[in-house]
């Protein structure tokens, strides 16, 4: 089974977040950045399904030089190969990046297309479906349950307040969510062979985005606690409070 798993570089989630002076991007200054955490699910799937039907798992990324650390990161996991597509930035419009990461896949043939259900930076959680619109593929999103059997596929999904059932044939694209399977970390002779492995380079000129960031802002401080006392008695005021400041009762 030929497997790409699409993956991208983000900051850590537990980096203190600073923008720009103009407030139209991140100062990516002193950030540490890592796999996108669901892209990990989506690597370890791709793994799973080559131990069990052989086949190659290709990680493939956009971005500045700096994203070859996550994709060895994927590859200390266990995967096979990588295709670095090279930008200066991850462009902010995600059809820019559908449409690069597509023209990449076609030539590759992939059985199947792997990634996380969405980038924990943006958030977008368009990706697959974009793809699915470049490929003419079928997709599956925010999948918890993956099974292959020859070229039929079902795959189980979250839906508000329920679970869904879906069917489709190879090849297919399948965003992972939390749930779909535990991640393997990587062994230090895994890490040792991945940096071995010579990840391939490609140009490749962007379209332009239709998409603008206007400004980014920080969330608003939240407002100091109020102590209406420590006894029953606080209680006929913490009501009131709640009805009429909070207004959530």
């Amino acid at each position: 089974m030929n497997i790409a798993v699409c993956v991208k570089q983000v900051p850590d989630t537990e980096t203190r977040i600073k923008l720009t002076d103009d407030h139209k991007a991140v100062n990516e200054d002193d950030i540490n950045f890592i796999l996108n955490p669901y892209d990990e699910f989506a690597v370890e799937e791709a793994l799973q399904l080559k131990e069990k039907n052989d086949g190659e798992v290709t990680i493939i990324s956009l971005g500045p030089d700096r994203v070859t650390s996550a994709i060895r990161s994927a590859l200390a996991m266990g995967a096979d190969k990588a295709i670095h597509i090279k930008a200066e930035q991850h462009p902010a419009d995600p059809a820019v990046t559908a449409e690069a990461l597509a023209a990449v896949l076609k030539e590759g043939n992939y059985d199947l297309i792997l990634l996380g259900k969405q980038a924990i930076d943006d958030d977008h959680t368009q990706m697959a479906s974009l793809l699915a619109e470049e490929l003419d593929l079928p997709a599956v999103t925010v999948v918890i349950k993956l099974d292959i059997e020859g070229d039929k596929i079902t795959a189980e999904r979250e839906i508000d307040g329920a679970h869904e059932v879906v069917e489709c044939s190879l090849p297919a694209i399948i965003a992972a969510q939390r749930g779909l399977n535990e991640p393997r970390y990587a062994s230090l002779k895994g890490i040792m062979r991945a940096k071995k492995i010579q990840i391939e380079a490609k140009e490749m000129s962007l379209a332009d985005g239709q998409l603008e960031i206007v400004e980014f802002n920080y969330p608003p401080q939240k407002s100091a606690g109020k102590i209406v006392g420590d006894s029953a008695d606080a209680v006929p005021e913490l009501l009131r409070l709640l009805h009429e400041e909070a207004k959530v009762i």
